[in-house]
Formats: structure tokens, sequence, C-alpha cells
């Protein structure tokens, strides 16, 4: 069996309230655009995730409401306050909460993101943004295996990645 993984930095956040706590920070007009073009080339794709995992942040909930939304897809969603600027590691075991579930989708923060899209890759995609991993970019990785608690490091075989600027 092959599991995918979409792994996906939140789109770009709004900076222009110092009052808000980084935890609160809502998408920007430029996020909110990038989100919807993300979830139009998922589509497009027919990479329609069965389990999705979240970060609680204010960011990756409007990532993820945006792009779940282009993809009329009523997924199992799962917030995590853990996922709030996680480490790799911490992301990568969150996925057990997926079990066999495929496509599975991460959203998430940097630089938690692009450790885990570079650990879990066999080979680095060819892409001159995929090392420092921008805004809502997005990687598809896909893994011969049965269980998401069965996929190491160096595993992954890297099937895509995209930034939003792109698909313009």
């Amino acid at each position: 069996m092959t599991l995918k993984l979409i792994l996906m930095r939140h789109a770009k956040s709004d900076w222009n309230n110092p009052d808000l706590e980084d935890f609160e920070r809502p998408l920007n007009q430029r996020g909110t655009e990038a989100a919807k073009l993300i979830g139009q080339w998922l589509a497009a794709k027919n990479i329609l995730p069965e389990c999705v995992l979240c970060s609680s942040a204010t960011r990756t909930r409007e990532t993820c409401r945006i792009v779940t939304g282009q993809l009329c897809l009523s997924a199992n969603v799962h917030f995590s306050d853990r996922l709030y600027l996680a480490s790799a590691e911490t992301m990568f075991q969150s996925l057990s909460l997926c079990s066999r579930s495929s496509p599975a989708m991460l959203i998430a923060h940097n630089p938690g993101t692009a450790i885990l899209a570079q650990t879990l890759a066999k080979h680095p995609a060819p892409h001159p943004r995929f090392s420092d991993y921008p805004t809502a970019a997005t990687t598809i990785i896909d893994f011969e295996s049965d269980n998401w608690s069965e996929i190491s490091a160096g595993t992954g075989k890297i099937v895509d990645f995209v930034v939003p600027r792109e698909l313009k």
C-alpha cells in the first residue's frame, strides 16, 4: 500500500496588529489567496486528504479551512496545540493519529515543517525554495507502507512540491 502525505506550511499571516499574540495572528490577503490556490491545486490533482492534522493557531486553522473548502472536503480534522511551532519530531509523531488514512495532510509552522520534509524525503525536491519552505509551500510525499507508524526518515518519495506564486 502507498501512503500519501500532504505537508503544508501555513499561508502568510498578518503582522499589522501588534497587540495580537503570535498564536492569534490571522492570515493576510496574500495568505488567503495562497491557501485558495493550494486548495485548487490539490483539487486539480484529485488529492483529497482523509485525515488532516493542523496546528490550533489562528493562521493554520484559517489555512486549513480555506484549503479544505476548495476541496469540498469533510475530512476528519484534528486541531492540536502540540503542533503550534512544533519540532519535526513532534509533527512526525502526530501522524499516528491518522492510522492508515491516506492521503493525510499536516498543516503547521516552520522550521519544523521544512525540517520534516527534508527528513522524510529520500531525495530533496529539485526546487530552489524546498530548503526554506516559504509560507503555503506544499509537498506531496509517497511512502511504500501500510501504516504511518511504519514510516521512517529517508523513506519518502517526493511526488510534487509547489509554492503558491507558481500557481498564479
